[in-house]
């Protein structure tokens, strides 16, 4: 159904909604898991609208191993790892079985000739062999439940490669088992500290080495659960891991490094699934520009899809998306184990006033809420601090309050004020003994408090005792090196609760019945072929989406006639299945207000297109619609996400303004109104320099119309474009004055 941010339509809404063949129903809000029938559904796209989150208890924690290729061969590659598997099995408990065709024994261990020869059922193989396909083909008769594949030469390789592992992939559909891999690496068998407590990190990797920044957090006391390198996926892929985690009680947040998404519905099926568990996942994704994507694919063999759109899936599912590895820990860090915020106002509390005000400019610039304190917090606060320092936000203490018992009066004074939720203190450089003492002030109350206490310690040497073993040894204070770090971490933990306090699955609204609009819709498409612009027309009017009044007539006495029924003045365009760009060509006329002109004027159109060799089904006669602000509205082709909707303003100047916005199907009312706020010239629509506002409420139908079309049409239809689309004065609906469509 079109959906709503509350599960409800206004009563205009929804009967224009069910005009279009379709019965609103009333949402109710739910985070419990899908139900065994959910699993299988589709959507009217024919894609699933959940995804199983596999159980992956026996891959990170099996009862028995068995290592394919286990050698203890001096200066032999597999000796190393054989070494380093053992090790792990006796850390995690599990009975390893090493397997040879040569050896009696491994290290020790009793080795078997082959897989037919295990002594029993094992939960896990590690395939130390240079071609896993036939080892993975004897791991099924076995009935072996996962499997890892160190070997490289596939998808990474080139169409060889790639052909190799689909070969791999589907003997693995086949056998039942789940494998990981090929060219992954030892990063799932690392030693994971069991002394610390709290929330943990879960870390998945497509390139081993870019989840060290991650790893190493153990050492600065923060908890890794798992770690997921998943190499070339050709069976489990970044999504399964996603879910999983998702569901482990451990996880207080998902880190990932992505180069290629293998299936973008799993990936935002899985994304969902933390999303309504609450679940922050923080990604770095591979592909912002034409370099990153081209390497990417050299690394991993996968599509990295197109950037945008990729961007626009993970902000639309609550993926936080950061740019740098450092930026990837101290985020996911920071929002595995901060507590939920009571607000979302942020105080800056320095020593220094032009350090609050620096970081007050980074902070305010980058979204953050940086409230003014009231007047009895101020004066407050200047019972402490010398009345000629600034303390409305940011506080500046001046540097003396921070030696002596004032230091913990100002911290609890603010921390007291019910609009502050995060306090931020920036210390660029310690400044012993003072230094200590704020650092000191500042864990103690953090251990009081339900707000989040924020510190960037700037010093570059970072060997000081008040940040290595006061501040560190903290699990409460969030500890950063620099101002961009925090701002980021903050603003993602504010926007992650903000987002998931209001979210609602999508999927659980997804249709999953084509309407009576799409018999209609299907009668139009031509396989193939660009319909002309009556054919595009008559395709929105299926679908109940607003065009002028018009008549396709095909002589210059018609085109009177119907100048006379549409009313005038008139626009006259020449309508033909090859036309894309009219208005480059001169076909078309605009502000027609008699009958001589309408005679000329259709001449004119059928003699350029004679003269310029387009073939015409017709001239269009149209009503003429001037007042309101231009809008495109339309559905591309993704090659990972399939149909998306994009948004934008509208008419000739859209390639050169570039002022879109896009969102995958399936999204409600919500993300179309969120669309509409991410574009630079939202003003617009609200009205300017006099102009009345326009109707946004129709504007949003349109947009969950196309929405509709493009998951009932799925791969028929390769491209839509209304542009423009005159969204009228505010209670006067939206036009689609021209409209493009391209079929598959």
């Amino acid at each position: 159904m079109l959906g709503s941010t509350h599960g409800t339509l206004t009563t205009d809404f929804r009967a224009r909604v069910e005009a279009c063949g379709e019965t609103p129903r009333t949402a109710v809000h739910s985070t419990a898991a899908p139900s065994a029938e959910d699993t299988v559904a589709l959507d009217v796209s024919g894609r699933p609208l959940h995804a199983d989150a596999p159980d992956l208890d026996r891959f990170f924690r099996p009862e028995s191993v068995a290592v394919i290729g286990a050698s203890d061969a001096d200066g032999r590659p597999n000796t190393g790892i054989t070494r380093q598997l053992i090790a792990w099995a006796e850390r995690v408990g599990a009975r390893l079985h090493p397997v040879h065709p040569t050896r009696a024994s491994v290290f020790g261990l009793p080795c078997h000739a082959s897989v037919a020869d295990l002594p029993e059922q094992v939960d896990l193989a590690v395939l130390l062999v240079a071609d896993p396909l036939p080892v993975v083909e004897q791991l099924a008769e076995a009935k072996v439940k996962f499997a890892v594949a160190f070997a490289s030469g596939f998808a990474e390789t080139g169409d060889e490669g790639a052909a190799a592992q689909a070969r791999l992939g589907a003997a693995v559909r086949r056998s039942g088992l789940r494998l990981l891999g090929p060219n992954t690496n030892l990063n799932a068998f690392e030693r994971f500290r069991e002394d610390l407590d709290g929330p943990a990190i879960a870390l998945i990797t497509q390139s081993g080495h870019q989840g060290r920044p991650v790893y190493t957090l153990q050492e600065l006391g923060i908890r890794l659960s798992h770690w997921a390198p998943t190499g070339n996926e050709a069976d489990l892929e970044t999504s399964d891991f996603i879910s999983y985690f998702a569901e482990q009680p451990e996880v207080g947040a998902i880190a990932c490094y992505v180069e290629g998404l293998k299936d973008g519905r799993q990936f935002l099926l899985a994304a969902d699934r933390a999303a309504r568990n609450g679940v922050p996942v923080v990604a770095v994704k591979v592909g912002r520009t034409e370099t990153g994507a081209r390497m990417a694919a050299s690394h991993t063999g996968k599509l990295t899809g197109a950037d945008t759109v990729v961007d626009a899936a993970m902000r639309q599912f609550g993926v936080i998306r950061v740019d740098g590895l450092d930026e990837l820990q101290d985020t996911a860090a920071l929002l595995a184990r901060a507590r939920k915020p009571v607000a979302d106002g942020v105080v800056v509390y320095s020593i220094s006033g032009g350090t609050g005000a620096h970081f007050s400019d980074l902070a305010t610039e980058a979204g953050l809420s940086i409230p003014t304190l009231s007047q009895a917090k101020q004066d407050e606060l200047h019972q402490w601090i010398p009345e000629y320092l600034g303390v409305s936000n940011p506080v500046d203490n001046g540097g003396h309050p921070v030696g002596d018992w004032r230091g913990r009066k100002i911290i609890d004074a603010i921390l007291a004020d019910p609009s502050v939720g995060v306090l931020i203190c920036p210390i660029t450089g310690p400044f012993p003994p003072m230094s200590d003492k704020l650092a000191q002030d500042l864990v103690d109350a953090a251990e009081q408090t339900d707000k989040l206490i924020c510190v960037i310690w700037g010093s570059p040497v970072g060997t000081e005792e008040a940040y290595r073993t006061t501040l560190l040894g903290s699990s409460r204070v969030a500890t950063f090196r620099t101002f961009g770090n925090c701002i980021t971490a903050v603003r993602a933990y504010l926007g992650h609760h903000r987002f998931t306090a209001s979210y609602r699955s999508p999927f659980e609204d997804a249709p999953r019945t084509t309407s009576p609009s799409f018999r209609k819709a299907q009668a139009l498409m031509r396989p193939g072929q660009q319909l002309s612009e009556h054919s595009a027309k008559q395709l929105l009017r299926a679908y109940g989406i607003r065009v002028p009044r018009e008549q396709l007539v095909t002589s210059a006495a018609a085109a009177v006639r119907a100048a006379g029924l549409v009313g005038y003045p008139v626009v006259m365009k020449a309508s033909g299945p090859q036309l894309a760009h009219k208005t480059e060509l001169g076909l078309v006329k605009i502000g027609l207000t008699s009958a001589s002109q309408i005679r000329d004027a259709y001449r004119e159109l059928t003699d350029i297109a004679r003269y310029e060799n387009v073939p015409l089904d017709g001239i269009l006669v149209c009503q003429m619609v001037e007042r309101g602000v231009e809008m495109v509205v339309g559905v591309t082709q993704d090659d990972l996400f399939g149909p998306t909707v994009t948004v934008g303003l509208g008419g000739v100047l859209v390639e050169v303004l570039h002022d879109v916005a896009v969102r995958v199907p399936p999204f409600g009312e919500d993300q179309a109104r969120a669309m509409l706020g991410e574009l630079r010239g939202h003003a617009l629509l609200e009205g300017v320099r006099g102009a009345p506002p326009a109707d946004v409420d129709a504007l949003v139908e349109v947009i969950l119309r196309v929405q509709r079309m493009a998951m009932e049409l799925g791969d028929e239809l390769s491209e839509l474009d209304i542009n423009p689309l005159m969204v009228l004065p505010r209670g006067q609906g939206a036009v689609a004055l021209d409209a493009l469509a391209i079929c598959r």
